[in-house]
């Protein structure tokens, strides 16, 4: 029997302005049956972000505020419900968001921001069946992941399959990266199943400016002009390393993906619009080394530790400065 081709939509975008962005999602969209096609009324919408740190507000590290507001207006236009929801590293979901610009729109639009809390759910693989992922997410009626394209010092690059690491709650990332680090095909396998588990309905990733070198936090913004758009999560991040001119072996989820077969080949995928050979760049900057994937102990201790800090102490006294 025939399988229909997975299609991914690229397009080139550059502003970040409401209109102009709004604009530009819909003709992202059109072609994969626009937003209704996604969200149907009454529908209670994820919108996932990558809200990884609230300490470099302006170095790109995060989903664009603008992009999350346009794709919940979109969401409200076909009568779902929105909210947002993420677990960052460190500290709340809120508080990095409100750090990074997303206060207007949580206020606008009356957007309700979750932290992840943990529910231990059955996945198809017999090696990471025993995986802590998100209640929320997995009890979302549609689940839409907007990530941000980002060089990794552990993992080559953030793209759609790494942002829904997201929804595995608090420190138990930590506790993956000590697990499932020392081997960096495993935990690309972990990455691989969290993703097939919380199968987003729709992913849609920020690339008008990307965050280049030394990421996820430590690199540079880099214009990129390009928004992409997929159901399909592994198709899309097979397009993107074609882009960025990087091998997908070089990359762990999308390695990984291969070699469990829900990566399809580049020819096997649809291109609506731009055919990732016309957005080709040949001067994307990874990062200068990359960094073992595996947190030992004390790496983190520290780590959960730091996440409460700010999330009890840091985070509320900076709410109080602002009253």
């Amino acid at each position: 029997m025939q399988t229909q081709k997975p299609s991914v939509s690229l397009i080139r975008a550059t502003s970040y302005q409401r209109e102009a962005l709004r604009e530009s999602l819909a003709t992202l969209l059109e072609p994969l049956g626009g937003m209704a096609a996604f969200v149907k009324p009454g529908q209670r919408v994820l919108l996932k972000p990558n809200l990884l740190t609230g300490s470099r507000p302006t170095k790109e590290c995060t989903t664009r505020a603008e992009l999350v507001y346009a794709v919940a207006q979109m969401v409200i236009d076909a009568g779902g419900q929105p909210f947002l929801g993420d677990s960052p590293a460190f500290g709340s979901a809120k508080g990095v968001a409100i750090a990074n610009g997303y206060q207007s729109l949580i206020q606008e639009l009356n957007l309700p921001i979750i932290d992840f809390h943990g529910k231990r759910y059955q996945t198809v693989s017999e090696n990471f069946n025993h995986l802590l992922l998100s209640k929320e997410a997995i009890e979302a009626d549609v689940i839409i992941n907007l990530p941000k394209v980002k060089s990794h010092m552990q993992l080559t690059l953030t793209l759609g399959v790494k942002n829904l690491f997201g929804c595995v709650p608090g420190k138990m990332k930590a506790w993956w990266h000590m697990e499932a680090g020392k081997d960096a095909n495993r935990f690309g396998e972990m990455l691989v199943e969290t993703a097939r588990a919380i199968n987003p309905d729709l992913t849609i990733l920020d690339g008008i400016i990307g965050h280049e070198g030394n990421g996820p936090s430590g690199g540079e913004p880099r214009p990129l002009g390009i928004l992409a758009a997929a159901s399909d999560v592994f198709a899309l991040d097979r397009a993107m390393v074609e882009i960025l001119n990087v091998p997908p072996h070089q990359v762990p989820t999308v390695a990984a993906s291969q070699r469990l077969g829900v990566c399809p080949e580049l020819a096997d995928i649809e291109f609506p619009n731009l055919h990732p050979d016309l957005l080709k760049i040949d001067d994307w900057q990874l990062p200068d080394k990359l960094m073992p994937i595996d947190f030992a102990m004390p790496r983190v201790i520290k780590s959960t530790f730091k996440h409460f800090y700010i999330r009890f102490i840091k985070e509320p006294m900076s709410a109080y400065g602002r009253q």
